[in-house]
């Protein structure tokens, strides 16, 4: 498959397959962040951390916000997507943690 760059869109199909093939890179991006968050939750349990880490997550907008005016496009856009995704992370990483602590209980 040949990616256009957006200035080689003839019409809107071409623009439309483009955006697909981007959503589905993203997707699989999102995928593959999530093993991590996956990975990471359990690390938290075996350490006895909290779900949630306020100065990461600023590290992780700060970092956003600068790549994203990098490349040209709005920071604010992409920090709200980010707070969306990790607020999202943050409450599933919770759910886990509590799962696991209280099924640990119930087996002693």
């Amino acid at each position: 498959m040949t990616i256009k760059a957006p200035k080689d869109c003839a019409d809107l199909s071409d623009v439309r397959v483009e955006i697909d093939r981007c959503d589905k890179a993203l997707v699989d991006l999102i995928a593959e962040r999530f093993g991590y968050v996956e990975r990471a939750w359990q690390i938290k349990l075996g350490l006895g951390h909290e779900a949630n880490v306020p100065w990461r997550n600023q590290q992780v907008f700060d970092r956003v916000r600068a790549r994203a005016t990098e490349r040209g496009i709005p920071p604010d856009m992409c920090e709200a997507l980010w707070r969306q995704m990790v607020g999202w992370f943050i409450q599933y990483e919770e759910e886990k943690l509590k799962d696991e602590i209280v099924a640990k209980g119930n087996k002693t």
